[in-house]
């Protein structure tokens, strides 16, 4: 911060990712979706930049296993063997002076006991899996001269490279047109379902939440401010920030044509004052949104910041529908 003081990036999030299903999480770009990421794969330890420093606290299960506290050693065996990351960037991402082959039976090798020859094999058949034809030539090849869907294809094959139990993909389909779109989104729907894994989907596309996920948390300036089934959320929000979202999509400025525009965030939201996170950019707030923060509070399965939740009747989608699919596609579960 300018006066030289700590301030939290993240704070009071919590949820649980299931095996075999897929837990969305969304917020406009800032909200805190990624630095969440990072800390569950022990990937903060060095500070997030030269003039910031992090510090973890908190509690990250994996099948009863806790992670945070664990060496570094420890993390280097969890992370990719355990629980892998898609990142936003394949371009950035992927070292361009290795092949993408190298840069897979790298990863096969630091995790597994086996030859480069067989981790050589594995490579192709996992290239082959993602849908890169001529997977064996392509083995060969640069970053550089793949597509970026490709590219996004590479780093999908690296991630499930050592059969995972957790994949987390942040924003994994952002540079990429929607038909390519559409293809990795298909592509890990098939993956997850047969590896049985449980997934992380980072995006700030509800669209691409619609399409992807069972349940979702949206978060606001570093903290879950709701939480629920997607078809719920989706039918009937009950956070503003979450209607905000919502109206911004192109399904729903092409239903009703009605937007919500929200100011740029104040000061007060971004030192993270007492109060209200949102309330400086809410339609509906109060003057008792103000004094206080308000807490995370459950409501038949559902979680909700927002002391005025109960009384507002937000606009959802409406009429069982989300922007990309069918409500009876979107399976609700229960955390466990």
């Amino acid at each position: 911060m300018p006066d030289g003081g700590m301030r939290p990036v993240v704070t009071g999030v919590s949820f649980d990712i299931e095996r075999g299903r897929t837990f969305g999480l969304v917020g406009e770009s800032g909200s805190g979706k990624t630095v969440t990421a990072l800390a569950i794969m022990g990937l903060l330890s060095g500070g997030l930049s030269a003039h910031t420093r992090a510090q973890l606290a908190g509690s990250a299960v994996l099948e009863g296993e806790e992670l945070i506290g664990r060496s570094a050693r420890e993390l280097r065996e969890v992370r990719g063997a355990e629980i892998a990351m898609i990142f936003q960037d394949p371009t950035s991402s992927l070292n361009p002076s290795l092949t993408v082959g190298d840069q897979i039976i790298e990863t096969i090798r630091t995790h597994q006991r086996i030859s480069r020859r067989a981790a050589a094999q594995k490579a192709v058949a996992l290239l082959d899996r993602v849908g890169i034809p001529s997977a064996r030539v392509r083995l060969r090849a640069y970053p550089h001269e793949f597509s970026g869907g490709m590219r996004q294809r590479a780093m999908i094959a690296i991630a499930l490279s050592c059969d995972p139990k957790v994949l987390i993909a942040d924003e994994p389909t952002t540079a990429l047109d929607v038909t390519v779109q559409a293809q990795v989104l298909d592509l890990l729907r098939s993956l997850q379902a047969e590896f049985a894994m449980g997934v992380l989907f980072i995006t700030h596309d509800l669209g691409v939440i619609a399409d992807s996920s069972d349940r979702l948390a949206v978060m606001y300036a570093g903290e879950i401010v709701e939480e629920g089934s997607v078809f719920e959320v989706f039918e009937q929000p009950r956070h503003p920030y979450t209607e905000a979202l919502l109206a911004s999509t192109p399904y729903m400025l092409a239903r009703s044509q009605r937007t919500i525009d929200l100011p740029e965030p104040s000061i007060a939201t971004l030192t993270l004052a007492e109060g209200c996170r949102f309330a400086p950019r809410c339609v509906h707030a109060v003057e008792a949104c103000w004094p206080s923060h308000p807490a995370l509070d459950e409501h038949q399965g559902r979680q909700t910041r927002c002391i005025r939740a109960d009384e507002l009747k937000l606009v959802g989608t409406g009429y069982g529908q989300t922007p990309r699919r069918q409500p009876d596609a979107v399976i609700g579960s229960e955390q466990a």
